[in-house]
This record gives C-alpha cells, structure tokens and sequence, in this order.
C-alpha cells in the first residue's frame, strides 16, 4: 500500500483535530512572523548596502557615486529580473490585488523572496524608491503560499494575503493598528469578526518580532516635540489642499514619466536612459537618494539644513532662508520624477516612502513659508508629520491608513485631530479629480478591481471562460439547408454558430428563423447557410470583464451571445449561466 505524503497526512489530521477558526488564528501568528523576519531582511540589507554607498564611496569622490551607483543598482536589478526571476514583479501592491480579483488569491512562489532581492539592489545602490511595496507584496505571497499549503478556498486564501501584507507594514513601522487598517482599506478585505481577528494576530506578531531584532531601527519613531495649537486649525485645512495638490503632481508626473520611459522598447537601453537621469538628478539634488529617511530624520530632528549636506548648491544657498525654500521645493518636485525614472527603467520599489518624503518636505515648506511671511509661528515639526498622512491620504487613496500610521509612529495621538483634517481634505481633493490610486488606476480601468461593493466584487471575480459553453454545434457558411435540417436534428440548442475553416465567427443561425422553411424540400439544395446567417446584436470577449458582459446583455436584451477571441469563435455565455455562477460566487464571498 503506497504510503501518503506528509502533507497529505498532516491536512488528513487536522481536519479531525483542528477547526479552521484555530487554523486561521495559528497560520496568523506563523505569516506574522515569517513577514517580519522578511521586513528584518530587506531592511538590514538596503540599510547596510545604502550606508556603504554613503560613507564609502561618497566619502572619497564626491558626488559622484550618486550619479554612477543608482544605475548600476537598476542594472542589476533589470539582469536579475529578466534572467533569474523570469517574471514581472514590479508595482507589488497592484500585483496583489490582481491576485485576489483574477487569480483566485494565487501568488507565485518565488513572491515570497524575489521582490526582496530585487529592491535590495535598487534601494541599496540610491534608487528613490521605497521598500514598503516589496514587502507588502512578499507578505501577502507568503499569506498566499501558506495558504495554497493548508488547501483554504478562495476567501480565507484572500485572509491570509490580507495577514501578510498586514504584517509586513506593521514590522516595518511597528504599527499594527496601521497595518490592520491598510488590510481593510487598501486591499478591500471585510470588516468582520472572523476577518479582524487573524489579521490583529499577523500585525501584532510582525511588529513584536521585527522589533525584537531591530529595536529603535524600526524605520524611525518620533514623539510629537509641540503641543496641538487649535488656532492653527485654519492653517491645518490649507496643508490638507496643499497636500491634496501635491498627491495630484505626484500621481501624474508618475504616469507621465513611466509611459514616456518604457516607450523605450529595449531593456537595456531604458535602463541607461532612465538611470542616467535618475543619477543626475541625485548628484544635484542628494536628498534624492535611497528612500529618503535619511532627509526626514533631518526634518523631523529641527534639522533640515542637513539636506543641503553634498548638494552641489550648498554654497550658493547658505544662509539665505528664501532661497533654501527654493531647494527644498525643488527636491519635492523632482522627488515624483526620481521615483518615477527609478520603477519605469526597471528597478524594483514602491511609492510609499517616497509619498510620505513629499509629504514631510510639503509640511515643512508650508510652515516654513508661513512663519518667514507671516506673523504666526506653526510648529515645522508637527505640519511635517502631518504633511506625511495628507500625502499617503492622497497618494494611495488610504485616509485612515494615513492617521493610524502617523499616529502610531509618534506615540500617541496628540495630533489625532490635524492628522484626521489633513487626511480627510487631501482625500477628498484627490479623489474628486482622480478616483483610483496610482494601485488600482490600471485594474479599475480594466474592470479588474475588487472593492467593498459585494455585487461588483463578485462580477469582477468572475472571469468569462468559467461560464464559457462550447457545446454548440457549428456550421460551415456553405452547407446548404438540407445539411443544416439534419444538425438541428441532432442538436439540443436553438442557435448556430457559423464559421470558416480557420474557425473565424462569421454569424449565427437561429432556430426560430429557418423554422418556416426549414420542411420545404424544395429549397434544401440551392438555400446555404450564409443566406440564413444574421449578425448578432452584441457579441462578447474573452477579455471582458464580467461587469461588461452585463450590461452588453442588458443593452442588446440578449440571452445568450457569442464569445470571441481575436476573431475567432470560442463558445456561448449564456445571462442563466451567468446567474447560477453567480449566486455561488455571492455566497462564497459573503460566508462568514
């Protein structure tokens, strides 16, 4: 008798031993501490790659490793992708909610170690990106993959996905309650019993672990220095526009600067394209560097002359108030084009450092600003902080992601109410003109975003080739109607498709159509096929999203249409098909 395999036999065993509610609660604790040790990892290795750039070879050359050491980080990274990997992982939290609305919460296994690989080289060696994407989307492939292990469905599967990736930003931060929210929020799991809980076991052991091996290295941590002034409140609702405006020139310099690099057809060559301006821009402007935590411990230290440590501008700046404004205004500018040449030449991060850089530096030039041209005197420390959560508000669409983290990093909640202002306005304004984040822009387009909507969750899940029906029977255009008489014989539909000898869909033939003529003899050798064919009102692709499918019926008033694939016939979906699928889907989403 063949023996089973171990796992077969452990999942055999646990099935008799171990309700899913205490499987859920452990596989938590357990992607609550793998995320972390991955956080530790890819933090450590860009800390200590990044300090080596910085107090090795910049100390001996100038600026000159600026210029030189991002492209060779994105040279790496392009060779290790297309060579090694053999796979796109670039934008990881957009990859993750491809994986839950198309991919049944499937993620490849080399997600759960390949992204770090990646940034670690385009971070390490000055890329302007940051690390929190790759390990959002490690997290939620090790949530994935565990997942996949244990043998769950489609939405605990999705749980899990929520655990790491919610672990992941609170290891990074030490900010569970953020990483909770970011969960809910940004990957649009439901707020339920069985949902919080799990998730509240992930972060916390993320955080708890990561901080048992970096201690005070925890990205960084701030006590608010100066107290809420509540008449500064009016000053508050102007950062919220400016920050809503700033997350605006963000998100479009992002997708102009990306389309325009990757025009560039070959690997290579936009690699030295794009890396040679990111490296021009970061020998000008040294802020620009890595991350940017270096510059915002500056800020958030009373110290933000030090970002002037490097800069070719230096001299020209000293002490002149006005013109190190117009430094660091332009070092907030050019911090959307450095991110966006980084990721759109190949190199591997996220936007959301970079956001909460702009958001700092937008923080400070308004308090700055305000103090040096008016008679008020806004604390540059708090408006930074604050600056922060409106441009993660703004950026990723994530308002309340945007207030627990800021809360969380600072200790408390003596800015709770700014925090909530700012967020709220920057949201809003942001949101009006633009509806979807730079994470779900292109799925929302393609109708392939899940959101807290249940019915237009379940149409997004639902893909055209699971209620796909072949078992129709074809005709060729030049079969007479004696030839067709004897298909409808045999037949157990009431429409024909008809197609050429390349199986290009040509049109249909209905029953209800040759019904009068289909018994008179006369006809049946000189009456064809093509004669009898009609077109249809609206046919389907396979590419269309289900959402699409829907109303494309509603507006033809079909019951069945056609489903074609670059021309050519592939089957019938049928709205009864559709609505079986459905209400099984409907049910499988909601169960709790």
């Amino acid at each position: 008798m063949r023996k089973k395999p171990r796992l077969e036999r452990f999942l055999i065993w646990r099935s008799k031993n171990v309700t899913e509610k205490q499987l859920l609660f452990l596989l938590a604790v357990v992607i609550g501490m793998i995320a972390a040790v991955a956080a530790v990892v890819l933090k450590t290795s860009v800390h200590y790659l990044e300090a080596w750039v910085r107090s090795g070879p910049a100390n001996f050359s100038g600026n000159w490793p600026f210029f030189v050491f991002p492209l060779i980080g994105i040279l790496i990274t392009v060779i290790y992708v297309r060579f090694f990997v053999k796979d796109d992982i670039s934008h990881g939290v957009s990859k993750i909610l491809y994986a839950i609305s198309r991919n049944r919460g499937v993620m490849k296994l080399h997600n759960t170690y390949s992204s770090i690989i990646a940034c670690t080289f385009t971070g390490g060696f000055g890329g302007s990106v940051g690390m929190e994407a790759p390990i959002v989307s490690t997290g939620a492939a090790i949530g994935s993959n565990v997942a996949q292990a244990a043998r769950l469905g489609f939405r605990r599967k999705n749980l899990l996905i929520g655990c790491g990736a919610a672990a992941a930003i609170a290891a990074i931060f030490n900010a569970p309650i953020a990483g909770l929210i970011f969960a809910l929020e940004v990957l649009a799991l439901d707020l339920t019993m069985t949902s919080v809980i799990p998730l509240l076991i992930a972060t916390v052991v993320g955080a708890i672990f990561s901080t048992l091996f970096l201690g005070e290295g925890v990205e960084f941590y701030f006590a608010v220095q100066d107290p809420f002034n509540y008449g500064h409140i009016p000053f508050y609702l102007l950062l919220g526009l400016a920050t809503g405006a700033v997350s605006l020139y963000f998100s479009w310099m992002n997708e102009k600067v990306e389309t325009q690099v990757k025009k560039i057809g070959q690997p290579f060559k936009r690699v030295l394209y794009g890396g040679a301006l990111l490296g021009l821009l970061i020998f000008l402007f040294p802020p620009l560097f890595g991350e940017g935590y270096f510059s915002m411990r500056g800020l958030l230290s009373g110290e933000p002359e030090q970002l002037l440590e490097q800069s070719i501008f230096a001299q020209i700046v000293g002490e002149s108030g006005l013109l190190f404004i117009t430094f660091m205004l332009l070092v907030l500018l050019f911090k959307a084009v450095a991110t966006s040449l980084t990721t759109g030449a190949g190199g591997i991060g996220g936007v959301f450092a970079p956001s909460l850089f702009m958001g700092s530096i937008a923080g400070f030039l308004f308090s700055r600003t305000t103090n040096m041209f008016t008679r008020w005197t806004l604390s540059e420390h708090n408006f930074s902080l604050v600056g922060m959560a409106g441009l993660i508000a703004g950026v990723i669409h994530a308002p309340l992601t945007a207030i627990f983290l800021i809360a969380e990093i600072t200790g408390g909640y003596e800015l709770f109410i700014p925090l909530i202002l700012v967020s709220s306005i920057a949201y809003v304004t942001v949101n009006y003109f633009q509806p979807h984040s730079l994470y779900t822009r292109h799925l929302a387009a393609k109708g392939q975003l899940v959101t807290h909507h249940k019915d237009q969750t379940v149409l997004t899940l639902l893909h055209v080739g699971e209620v796909l029906e072949t078992n129709f029977n074809k005709l060729s255009p030049e079969m007479t109607l004696g030839e067709l008489v004897q298909v409808i014989a045999r037949a157990n539909r009431n429409i024909f498709p008809v197609t050429d000898e390349e199986n290009n869909f040509l049109g249909l033939v209905r029953l209800d159509d040759v019904r009068e003529i289909m018994f008179d003899r006369s006809q049946y050798d000189t009456l064809k096929v093509h004669n009898l064919m009609v077109q249809p009102r609206a046919t389907v692709h396979m590419e269309d999203s289900m959402d699409t499918v829907m109303q494309k019926f509603r507006d033809a008033g079909l019951w069945n249409m056609a489903v074609l694939e670059n021309g050519q016939y592939k089957g019938f979906v049928s709205r009864a098909n559709v609505f079986n699928l459905y209400r099984k889907m409907l049910l499988e989403v909601s169960q709790d």
